[in-house]
């Protein structure tokens, strides 16, 4: 497996499972607990460090199904405030936008890699991306985020997400089978049989992150609100440990932290 290196953070291979902990400076997140105010972003990305994250996932617009849209503007305005409080930490940082300008916005302050749930789509983006030299989570993603359904759709997308790192000269990155309810067309059962076949991800060659915190599909199995979903996050997340996750995005991190040194005990991976 190729490795991705992010502010010398290796990911993937023989390197250590990553925790990457989720900050939101959106109030339209749909996990309200996971809304983080811009005076305590500081102080909650310290924490999360502390509590053994690896690096933190910056986002200030909602991606989830029905949420609020907002501007470019207000997502630029949002997310350069937040990152004013991350500047000079030494925090490794990763900004969750698919949007070129706001991408832009954040290249003013110390970021260090791109979550893009639209895999590239934009070439614009990609090309921004490329210019700055910044590792890249990529989401499966044909057209629109989540518009892969079902496992051979996410396999042929997330190969056309390999094709359009070739062509923009993209080489460190991790790969993102877009787990979650996306479109309206997607169905809980689509993400499950994701989560079943995991390991087929790895056929890829590189790093593969598990982003599952929380989400509805867990939820609608189990009868229970965001706040209410952490027993089934947790439970998901070390099947796809087991699986070969080489990253976990959480908004819970010492709880997921927990998590990930047991299953490496058991591996034999510590």
């Amino acid at each position: 497996m190729q490795n991705c290196v992010i502010n010398k953070i290796a990911i993937g291979s023989d390197a250590p499972v990553r925790l990457m902990g989720v900050i939101n400076c959106s109030v339209e997140s749909f996990y309200n607990d996971s809304f983080i105010p811009n005076e305590k972003i500081h102080e909650t990305a310290i924490a999360m460090i502390e509590q053994g994250a690896d690096l933190i996932d910056l986002g200030a617009r909602s991606t989830a199904p029905n949420s609020q849209a907002i501007s470019g503007t207000e997502e630029a305005r949002r997310i350069d405030l937040a990152l004013k409080e991350l500047d000079g930490t030494g925090i490794t940082v990763s900004v969750d936008t698919m949007n070129p300008w706001v991408l832009d916005i954040c290249l003013k302050h110390d970021i260090h890699a791109v979550n893009d749930i639209s895999g590239f789509s934009s070439p614009a983006f990609s090309e921004r991306v490329a210019d700055a030299g910044l590792p890249a989570f990529l989401m499966a993603t044909d057209y629109q985020p989540g518009d892969a359904i079902g496992l051979d759709a996410t396999m042929k997308a997330l190969a056309t997400v390999q094709q359009r790192c070739e062509t923009a000269g993209v080489t460190n990155y991790v790969i993102d089978p877009g787990i979650g309810i996306w479109t309206p067309h997607r169905t809980f059962d689509d993400n499950w049989e994701l989560c079943r076949n995991f390991e087929k991800f790895l056929r890829f060659d590189r790093p593969v992150i598990a982003a599952i915190s929380r989400k509805s599909f867990i939820g609608t199995l189990l009868g229970k609100e965001p706040a209410d979903r952490l027993a089934g996050s947790l439970a998901v997340t070390a099947i796809l440990l087991e699986k070969g996750a080489s990253v976990v995005r959480a908004h819970d991190v010492p709880q997921t932290r927990d998590v990930i040194r047991v299953c490496e005990r058991i591996t034999g991976k510590v």
